[in-house]
């Protein structure tokens, strides 16, 4: 089990010779509705999408920019017609592209297609085993078709894995999700800590707890060790919410301390949430922003400047705060041992909860005592 800012890998886009990591919501528009879409996603893509031509030349600002990824999400990325068209002139720029999706349109020809085209990773979104997730997602037999377009991937050796986001409504779907795990030998699975932004802003009363969070992460932790001692190669992941990659450590650190120091080492490379440094978003229309779950901060448009000077004009003060958080930290995250590893964590929900983009994350189930000292 390995702790993540994302399915994609914190640390790229990190080094200064590069730009972020980038996740283009090239699309509004979705065959689903999900409850806790953080793009508040619907049937219509809306007159301000990019088209074809404005999405060419934005996608080649990010290879000028040297972005060493870009993750296309939604919507759902694969309801656009020209979809394949842009992946494959991202891949041909030398992006290594990766598809964030609701599964439940990848039959087996376009799971070939995923595959000619070289897309490094397909991430499908499962919320639980057939009514649970069906009931997530807004329309009966998503599950059928998502859990189909994982296997129409595997089929064609198309690199995939599945999603699931974590909320008081789905978490006793986990043992499940990891039966499915093991019986479709699915390689990858990422974990998501919900995140209030968009629709998913309405489900803050259906977030965890800390007791619960502190349960589910002991279960991941548990359920991940079964599978190795079963000689299982599968890459667990947790995504949304740096307390986990402590959590972790503190685990192993009196279980197993050369194995925890070895941990430790990683998450100083990590470098915790790296929203608005090493990874940002730019949505349907061209707005560039600190990452996906805060596409109510704009940065600047790619249709009149470049990605890269948007990047890098730090006259706007939430970018230039984000480089260098740590003073503007308030709460709990200001004071906390270990904010060199976690960088503040979330701060989309601190904001959606508080008000306050700087305050606490109220998902940070670390207690006082082990925030006090390290």
């Amino acid at each position: 089990m390995r702790y993540s800012q994302s399915a994609f890998g914190a640390a790229a886009g990190a080094r200064r010779d590069s730009g972020p990591v980038v996740v283009w919501n090239c699309t509004r528009a979705c065959n689903l509705k999900c409850r806790h879409c953080y793009a508040s996603a619907g049937p219509g893509a809306g007159s301000e999408e990019m088209d074809t031509r404005a999405a060419r030349d934005f996608l080649e600002q990010l290879v000028a920019f040297r972005v060493p990824v870009l993750l296309l999400s939604g919507g759902e990325p694969l309801v656009r017609t020209d979809i394949f068209d842009l992946m494959a002139t991202a891949v041909k720029g030398g992006l290594r592209v990766t598809l964030s999706t609701n599964g439940t349109l990848i039959d087996r020809s376009t799971a070939r297609e995923l595959k000619k085209i070289g897309v490094s990773y397909v991430g499908i979104s499962l919320d639980g085993v057939e009514g649970k997730h069906d009931a997530f997602r807004g329309q009966k037999g998503a599950f059928t078709a998502a859990l189909e377009g994982i296997r129409n991937c595997l089929a064609t050796d198309q690199r995939v894995g599945l999603r699931f986001t974590i909320s008081r409504a789905n978490v006793d779907q986990l043992e499940e999700i990891f039966y499915l795990i093991r019986e479709e030998n699915i390689p990858r699975a990422c974990f998501y800590h919900l995140v209030y932004s968009g629709r998913g802003s309405e489900l803050a009363g259906e977030d965890l707890s800390h007791e619960e969070s502190r349960a589910a992460m002991d279960l991941l932790i548990e359920a991940t060790r079964r599978l190795k001692e079963q000689g299982r190669e599968v890459e667990i992941l947790t995504v949304d919410n740096h307390a986990d990659g402590i959590y972790l450590y503190l685990q192993l650190r009196r279980q197993d301390p050369e194995r925890a120091a070895a941990v430790l080492e990683l998450l100083r490379l990590n470098g915790g949430n790296r929203s608005g440094i090493a990874i940002g978003a730019v949505d349907w229309a061209g707005n560039v922003h600190p990452d996906q779950f805060t596409m109510h901060h704009t940065l600047g448009n790619v249709r009149e400047r470049p990605f890269g000077e948007i990047w890098t004009d730090l006259s706007h003060p939430l970018l230039q705060g984000l480089r260098d958080r740590k003073p503007l930290l308030k709460g709990r995250c200001s004071t906390c041992a270990w904010l060199d590893l976690c960088n503040g964590n979330c701060r989309a929900r601190a904001e959606s909860l508080t008000g306050d983009f700087w305050e606490a994350d109220p998902a940070c189930y670390l207690t006082e005592a082990e925030i006090a000292a390290r």
